[in-house]
């Protein structure tokens, strides 16, 4: 069942218990309303290409989802405007554990340690189907650089010069300071 705003893409989704011992390969390639839907989620110009390829093997209960997302997204150039293509590819390394998260009993107040280089939080599902269309989208999400510009582009390239009549900040701290003879 998908939530409101969330995205379900057609082929994204693997069966934990008709999975083979080897493992699953699962091949993604969104349609064009699919990528036109994500684009507009992510608020990108455009995703021209994507394709995600993946392999599923069980682990501790659940599934390893391992593989390489491919895409192509147009998006407007913060400097100019003018739209630039951006050719991404991404490793996904992901665990999925079937079942939600716990609750936190503890106390209030509690400390909670944060392991900062320790290994992700596994993601979950219910049932024995796990949906990767979340991950598909947030792996393209964290991948798309968010202030595109052509290579060595600068405002004053296009037009917009600093202006240097406006006074500093400092320039009142300036008039306070003592005058040295």
């Amino acid at each position: 069942m998908s939530t409101p705003g969330r995205i379900r893409l057609n082929e994204a989704s693997i069966r934990l218990d008709s999975m083979p011992v080897a493992g699953r390969d699962v091949a993604v390639t969104p349609s064009a309303e699919e990528r036109a839907a994500i684009a507009a989620q992510l608020g990108l110009g455009s995703i021209d290409a994507l394709e995600v390829k993946l392999h599923a093997v069980k682990f501790r209960g659940g599934m390893r989802v391992t593989g390489r997302l491919t895409a192509a997204v147009t998006q407007p150039s913060v400097v100019t405007l003018e739209p630039l293509r951006q050719e991404i590819v991404e490793p996904i390394d992901r665990i999925f554990l079937p079942g939600g998260e716990k609750q936190y009993a503890g106390p209030a107040n509690a400390e909670i340690f944060v392991d900062l280089e320790g290994d992700d939080v596994p993601d979950h599902f219910e049932g024995n189907e796990a949906d990767l269309s979340d991950l598909i989208v947030e792996t393209l999400a964290l991948a798309v650089d968010l202030y595109p510009r052509e290579p060595n582009a600068s405002l004053e390239d296009a037009g917009y010069k600093p202006d240097l009549d406006e006074t500093s900040p400092f320039a009142a701290l300036q008039a306070l300071k003592p005058k040295q003879d």
